[in-house]
């Protein structure tokens, strides 16, 4: 094969323009594999199981690769914040138009076939591999030279073989003017816009604060993406070659296998001039399809406000809107291959076409942009109404308004009242709440000076209650046992409620003397081989839950997100150490206030607040305002997400 012409970059901003294209195809690469897992059948469409189950392993695949495509985009982003530009989330609409990208690069939206992953392969294939590219693909290039000679001060598009050389070329650029201008002259944007593994837990996402980060962002995503010379078993290329051969035995088993729904080619929302296109005009398609767009639309906006807010919070807001929003996406995109696409086209369904605003520039300031999105996504959850039916209307529009809600209730950190309890009523001690010798799920025992609550689904049997004050909690008896005028003195009895780490058992002082309080230090402490112990003043899911908890970071307890001691159980426990690296532990301005925990449906915990992360022994390994923690169990950076949670199908709300 012929050595690949140079990709030349002169200047800080030829290499802006460059990382702008790399974003345009890692964009145009993720609606490519959504679009095509979107049309997979399922069952329903009358396969047998055995192609249903490797099917729904192929969308599982497809829709990891583009995630991970999601993951390019963001280190694009960052790398083009670390040297003084601003985030390019725009792109074309498809098909791309010859002339956008090198002649060898053809960006359309397919069904799931042989040729489409051939043509997948065909992108993500290593520099040097010398593979042909999807039967029909060919036809529609056109071939051009976008290189241009001599010294220009103006960027254009240069031409590259492969995603491999683009990054090839962009890393170059990245060591010459480094050591052309100096590399804190070329590293100069606000790292504190830079979206990283704490806000989101993409697979590889870093933040980019020196050449050594920006040089490792680029050798990410080729290693993601080309495999570094097909070495790599999870690469897409690699995995793509593993889908073509099982696609061949599914063939060889029935010659008729199809895999995909008969999805339009290239569908459109409205009458265009391209031939390649099929109008969508079908009405329940039509709807559907401009729902589907729409909501893709408030996912990139959300995305790159994400990318210019400085506010944590408001940040954190606005990425879990572009993430979360794929639960509402799916659903929709993959009921609309289903529908008719056309009136005048036979035998063809519809598929959502990506198309894009005409800008997504960020607001200026954050706080109309937290009401601008929530009101949109207000607007699309009624919309989803009349798009849609049934559950899928239902679950749609819900989905939506809760985005909606989050954003509308997203404030300032500050410190909240302490939880409410019930007002005592004067009298003797005693339990309430037992019937017919049945413990309730938050037991209430009254004493003189100390009410305790008892919540037996958070208890994880540390056993400091009755080992402190056995005579209040009395082990091993039936009905009522816990007795709070059986204590030593009401000081002790709060003492022992307080080192409940679980915060299974609650109080609340009668006395006069005061109630508990939130911490000066929020903490969450890493147990080995066991969860992870949260001080502070805990917001589950927007509802307070008090200033002790203890989540699961195992993805075994059947009561998630708390603990319930299933790390411990069965014959392969899990392991984890609870003495992890150190990390950044630079100073919060402010340690206390608010800790906001957020479950990630089938994800992760997502963590807003002032942050402090202890290993096991107490030592401070981290230090910050947003995190990901795993709690699938199999992160390789453990307590932190990974994004393993996709690749090994974990399920939770």
């Amino acid at each position: 094969m012929a050595a690949e012409t140079p990709i030349r970059v002169r200047s800080r901003e030829e290499l802006i323009f460059l990382l702008a294209e790399a974003a345009e195809i890692e964009h145009n690469l993720m609606c490519c594999y959504l679009f095509a897992a979107f049309s997979l059948k399922s069952e329903a469409d009358g396969l047998t199981p055995e192609q249903a189950r490797v099917i729904a392993g192929w969308r599982r695949d497809i829709i990891g690769i583009a995630v991970e495509e999601m993951s390019h985009l963001a280190l694009v982003a960052n790398i083009t914040i670390a040297i003084g530009g601003s985030p390019h989330f725009g792109r074309p609409n498809f098909p791309i138009a010859a002339g956008y990208h090198p002649s060898g690069v053809v960006v359309e939206l397919h069904p799931f076939n042989k040729s489409t992953l051939d043509h997948f392969i065909y992108l993500e294939r290593p520099e040097g591999a010398d593979r042909p590219d999807g039967a029909g693909f060919d036809a529609v290039k056109a071939e051009y030279d976008r290189n241009m000679d001599g010294d220009r001060l103006m960027p254009n598009g240069q031409d590259y073989a492969t995603v491999g050389h683009l990054y090839r070329g962009i890393r170059q650029a990245l060591e010459d003017l480094s050591t052309r201008l100096g590399e804190d002259r070329l590293f100069i944007g606000d790292m504190s816009l830079q979206v990283g593994p704490d806000l989101t837990p993409l697979p590889g996402l870093t933040v980019v604060k020196c050449l050594k980060t920006a040089l490792t962002a680029c050798d990410t995503i080729v290693d993601q993406g080309e495999g570094a010379n097909g070495d790599n078993a999870r690469s897409h290329y690699n995995r793509f070659l593993a889908m073509c051969d099982a696609y061949h035995q599914m063939e060889a088993t029935d010659a008729g296998f199809t895999p995909s729904r008969p999805v339009a080619t290239n569908p459109v929302m409205r009458k265009g001039p391209a031939s390649r296109n099929v109008w969508v005009d079908a009405p329940e398609a039509a709807r559907v399809m401009d729902l589907a767009n729409a909501i893709y639309n408030i996912m990139l906006r959300a995305l790159a406000q994400g990318f210019a807010d400085h506010d944590p919070l408001r940040k954190q807001a606005f990425i879990d809107v572009a993430i979360d929003g794929m639960y509402a996406l799916t659903p929709v995109a993959e009921h609309l291959t289903t529908l008719k696409a056309s009136t005048t086209v036979p035998d063809v369904t519809a598929g959502m076409s990506f198309a894009t605003l005409r800008d997504v520039t960020p607001l200026p300031d954050g706080k109309p942009a937290l009401l601008f999105i929530a009101e949109r996504l207000e607007e699309l959850s009624d919309g989803a109404r009349r798009a849609l039916t049934g559950a899928l209307a239902d679950g749609t529009a819900s989905r939506l308004a809760t985005l909606a809600e989050k954003l509308r209730h997203i404030r300032p950190s500050a410190a909240q009242e302490p939880p409410v309890m019930a007002e005592p009523q004067p009298g003797k001690a005693e339990t309430k709440g037992y019937e017919n010798g049945q413990a309730p799920a938050i037991e209430r025992a009254e004493g003189k000076d100390v009410i305790i609550e008892f919540e037996a689904k958070r208890c994880i049997h540390a056993r400091f209650c009755v080992l402190q004050q056995p005579g209040v909690f009395k082990a091993n008896v039936v009905g009522p046992w816990i007795v709070p005028d059986d204590a030593d003195c009401a000081d002790n009895l709060v003492a022992t409620a307080q080192n409940c780490p679980s915060g299974a058992i609650q109080y609340s002082r009668k006395d006069g003397r005061p109630q508990e309080m939130p911490p000066q230090v929020n903490l969450i402490q890493v147990r080995e081989n066991g969860p992870n112990a949260f001080r502070g003043n805990l917001i589950l899911d927007g509802k307070p839950i008090g200033y002790r908890a203890t989540l699961c970071r195992c993805g075994r307890s059947k009561n998630k997100p708390f603990c319930d001691g299933q790390h411990k159980e069965g014959d392969d426990p899990f392991h984890a150490t609870g003495e992890p690296d150190t990390g950044d532990v630079t100073a919060l301005d402010v340690r206390d206030g608010e800790v906001h925990i957020a479950p990630q449906k089938n994800g992760p915990l997502r963590l807003s607040g002032n942050l402090e992360v202890l290993s096991g022994t107490g030592r401070t390994i981290r230090k910050a305002q947003a995190l990901q923690l795993c709690r699938c169990g199999h992160s390789a950076n453990k307590p932190y997400c990974d994004g393993s949670h996709a690749r090994v199908g974990f399920v939770s709300e």
